[in-house]
């Protein structure tokens, strides 16, 4: 079961603690998932992930000098 757990507050200069804060938050989310949830909930952030980088290659702009 993958938990519903407010996100941290992440600093703007985004520091080790802040890692830290993340990969503490991830664990407690997912620490009592089974194999099969896991890997749909890698899945669906990895897709997001994909579309955010497919995103700014299409506002990436090539000139020519």
């Amino acid at each position: 079961m993958i938990h519903d757990i407010p996100k941290p507050e992440i600093s703007a200069a985004f520091t080790i603690e802040d890692i830290h804060k993340i990969r503490a938050w991830d664990y407690e989310r997912l620490k009592d998932a089974t194999r099969e949830e896991y890997l749909a909930d890698t899945e669906r952030r990895a897709e997001k992930t994909r579309r955010a980088i497919e995103e700014m290659r299409r506002k990436k702009t090539v000139v020519l000098v």
